[in-house]
């Protein structure tokens, strides 16, 4: 009997030692390496509601004129060059003006001679006049026949059609005179308004033709205020509502990529464009502050238009939330998901509202591998201080 209780327990023995063996081989050599994870303290800041534009946006100048002459004719002078700054009303192009300048001292001509011929007959009109009268009194005495009287009287209102026709001629002359000056004009292209010379598409020499009615013809000079540039963007239609004209922007310019400028919203559309029905859009403008630098118009830009605004309020990093109602903690060796409330959140920073107090630090390496709730893990810090 002893020597069996002596062969069972033997044989206990063997299995405790190999479980333990096991065992250890299991916390040693055999346990899984602690998963390295990035901590971030949940801290106290502003969090911002903001939309962006669907598609990239374009910077335009609210003045921009594309001039081209009202007549033809050969270029004689363009005095302003791509790039120069024009004040309001500077010349950008004058025409060979010979045949209207022609046309002008012809018409003054014409001017002098109806006024000559009006000066003319208006005296001949004022002597027959002052001749009735002393005719008139010499009949009342019966001096004179009734006949001469008729006859005087019948001289006067002739010449008295002849001053009114001679005015109506002058006036005809002085119409004249200003349709000349006018077509004289017509020879000068001059800026709208103070800004830029952005192009110029024809030489001196060259003929400019004026475009035919319904059919547009290239302009010749493109002058734009480079003060007056905004951004029209296309936001998505489901954000069209919550848009606001005031509200805050930020603009990034592709050609100034290190830079954003602040702007405000200065109009919102009142209709969506529905040209592509499968991304129905509606367009803001939204006026920029240049602060010094040059935004050239036909660039693309991206607006992002500031909704609301909470601050101080604890925040944490928007990649940090899970499925964006909770985070992962590490609590201890092994990480646990915590769930949370949230306000405010873009793509930069979530508002948390509880669950989480300032201070507490959580896992914002979730793209890496292995990273779940339960899992062995280690600050990475801290291991690398170690």
């Amino acid at each position: 009997m002893v020597p069996r209780m002596k062969k069972w327990l033997l044989r206990v023995a063997i299995l405790i030692g190999i479980v333990a063996v096991i065992w250890l081989l299991k916390v040693t050599v055999l346990a899984p390496e602690p998963v390295p994870v990035r901590l971030a303290a949940v801290e106290r800041g502003t969090v911002e509601e903001t939309v962006t534009n669907s598609r990239a946006g374009t910077v335009t100048a609210r003045k921009r004129a594309k001039l081209s002459p009202e007549i033809g004719g050969q270029v004689a002078e363009i005095p302003h060059r791509e790039g120069e700054t024009v004040e309001a009303g500077a010349v950008v192009l004058r025409l060979d003006d010979r045949a209207q300048r022609a046309q002008l001292d012809l018409a003054g001509s014409e001017l002098q001679a109806a006024r000559a011929e009006q000066e003319r007959a208006c005296l001949t009109a004022e002597r027959t006049d002052r001749e009735l009268q002393r005719v008139q009194r010499l009949a009342d005495e019966r001096i004179v026949s009734t006949d001469l009287l008729d006859s005087v009287e019948s001289a006067r209102m002739t010449a008295a059609a002849a001053c009114r026709t001679a005015q109506a001629n002058s006036a005809r002359a002085q119409a004249a005179v200003g349709v000349a000056r006018t077509a004289l004009s017509k020879t000068v292209l001059r800026t709208p308004f103070a800004g830029i010379v952005a192009e110029v598409s024809i030489e001196v020499g060259e003929w400019t033709t004026p475009s035919p009615p319904a059919l547009p013809v290239p302009p010749v000079v493109d002058v734009l205020d480079p003060e007056s540039i905004y951004v029209s963007a296309p936001m998505d239609e489901v954000d069209s509502g919550r848009i606001r004209a005031g509200n805050t922007a930020r603009v990034t310019i592709d050609s100034h990529p290190d830079t954003t400028f602040a702007g405000q919203v200065a109009r919102v559309a009142p209709y969506v464009l529905d040209i592509e029905e499968q991304n129905r859009t509606v367009e803001i403008e939204v006026q920029i502050e240049r602060a010094g630098a040059q935004i050239l118009p036909g660039t693309s830009a991206d607006v992002e238009v500031i909704l609301s605004v909470r601050e101080d309020v604890l925040r944490v990093p928007t990649s940090a939330l899970i499925e964006g109602s909770s985070v992962m903690i590490l609590d201890g060796e092994h990480l646990a998901e915590r769930p949370v409330e949230t306000g405010l959140r873009n793509w930069d920073f979530t508002e948390i509202t509880s669950g989480l107090d300032e201070g507490e630090r959580i896992v914002v390496s979730l793209d890496r591998e292995d990273v779940a709730a339960g899992a062995l893990a280690v600050d990475e810090d801290a291991a690398g201080e170690g």
